[in-house]
């Protein structure tokens, strides 16, 4: 990609995390001064970004978006994604920092093929990519893969999941709890019990019942769940549950919290937002894993959220050719594209209704994530002077229609079509180097461009 921009920045009159407008310097990949407006010092040749708004509605500064919960397809699925287009739509939501989950072709599960992904990650140079290792060999559930071998690999490797499948079997769940122990892992659960899902293909309640199409009760996700947390305590290990979305869910994790269980859960910007009520078209656009819940279930994770009883927002950015979408429901695959509206669905549903602040909103979209991740030290950092400059810039002003054909991401398949979000990210930067300038990633091409000519 390119580096042709001026590597030395100042921000005028913006507000970190919300707050005074201050001057930022970024040299050298850092925050090299903050100040009051007027009061730093400018380097010649600094390329500038001023805040034109008040006091009060200016742009906002947040340490880079962290997501640990990213489908990049590649290997094997370049039609849906690569490494590249996605972390390029990811730079262009704010993100410095993505974990690539682990169900790829082949998995993830060797420290030959996460090593592979980090590489490709590094080569793209849009954000930092952290690959995922898969719990068992080949999503199976039937064998551990060699958690430790990526874990030593150069990739890395701190979080462990079978994300598009449960680790049903309690034994080998005990076993990777237990294992990743020796090098401060986490095994991210996908809550999803295999039997009570057989055939589902959209939350089980009264939509499910009026549409005609089979249920995907709560009890599925809760009573994995459940087990889990309880697993964990027994070892003495770390958990984190992916892409929560019952009312039920959320009391199982603040409950377990409350006993003093090491357990994280994740929150989607989707299951904010969306209900089952949009599977009544039968557009498989709205067909996704886990199901879009109840309003009920809705209100739940947002205040589980606001209460910090769910520590994280998490894409869970699940990009598709046409023809995987563009079918009947039952024979449409799941998933949803997430990580260039996520930030203007946590600003609807969670600032703008004044649950959180910007401050909450770097703590679940940054800073929670990166401690989880265990890449605290890079990224997710507090915006003060000789912090690494991984920053994003958002006009919270700002509004725009959602178009799946204009997103940066190889696939269109966005839920949000046609809605009106809040927000927009102007810049984002990658140590101090932008990624995205204007709004556009800093290549040249407009978001909604193409990748043709992009440097590599």
């Amino acid at each position: 990609m390119s580096t042709a921009r001026p590597q030395t920045f100042v921000l005028r009159g913006v507000r970190p995390y919300g707050t005074d407008p201050v001057d930022v310097v970024l040299a050298d990949g850092v925050i090299a001064a903050l100040g009051a407006p007027g009061t730093v010092e400018v380097p010649d040749g600094a390329h500038e970004i001023t805040s034109t708004g008040t006091d009060e509605d200016g742009l906002v500064l947040l340490p880079g978006l962290v997501d640990l919960h990213t489908h990049l397809r590649e290997p094997g699925r370049e039609d849906a994604e690569t490494v590249f287009s996605g972390t390029r739509a990811a730079a262009a939501g704010g993100f410095t920092a993505v974990h690539a989950m682990a169900n790829t072709t082949p998995t993830q599960d060797t420290a030959g093929v996460v090593e592979q992904v980090h590489r490709l990650g590094e080569q793209a140079g849009w954000v930092d990519v952290h690959p995922v290792g898969a719990v068992t060999v080949g999503l199976g559930g039937e064998k551990l893969a060699e958690l430790g071998a990526m874990a030593d690999s150069a990739a890395r490797v701190r979080v462990f999941s079978d994300d598009g499948k449960c680790v049903h079997d309690p034994v080998l769940m005990r076993r990777a709890l237990e294992y990743v122990k020796a090098f401060d892992g986490v095994v991210a659960q996908h809550a999803q019990e295999p039997r009570l899902t057989e055939g589902a293909q959209m939350n089980e309640g009264v939509v499910s019942a009026q549409i005609g199409l089979t249920g995907w009760p709560a009890v599925a996700e809760e009573s994995i769940i459940a087990r889990d947390v309880l697993l964990a305590e027994h070892v003495g290990s770390r958990l984190h549950v992916c892409h929560l979305s019952t009312a039920g869910s959320v009391e199982i994790i603040r409950w377990a919290k409350g006993r003093g269980i090491d357990v994280t859960a994740e929150v989607t910007p989707h299951h904010l937002v969306l209900t089952d009520e949009l599977a009544r078209d039968y557009d498989p656009v709205f067909k996704v894993n886990p199901p879009l819940r109840t309003a009920k279930d809705v209100e739940a994770v947002r205040e589980g959220l606001a209460d910090g009883t769910i520590d994280i927002v998490a894409t869970d950015h699940a990009p598709h050719p046409v023809e995987d979408k563009d079918c009947e429901w039952s024979s449409a695959a799941f998933g949803m594209t997430g990580l260039e509206t996520a930030l203007s669905v946590v600003q609807q549903t969670m600032v703008d209704t004044g649950r959180l602040t910007w401050a909450d909103v770097a703590r679940v979209l940054s800073e929670n994530p990166a401690r989880i991740g265990r890449i605290g030290e890079t990224q997710g950092r507090r915006i003060a002077v000789g912090e690494p400059a991984n920053l994003v810039l958002v006009d919270p002003a700002a509004t725009r229609a959602i178009d799946g054909r204009s997103q940066v991401t190889a696939s269109d398949n966005t839920p949000f079509q046609g809605m009106e979000l809040p927000g927009r990210v102007v810049a984002t930067f990658l140590r101090g180097r932008a990624t995205v300038l204007d709004g556009a990633p800093v290549d040249g091409t407009p978001v909604g461009g193409t990748l043709e000519g992009a440097t590599r």
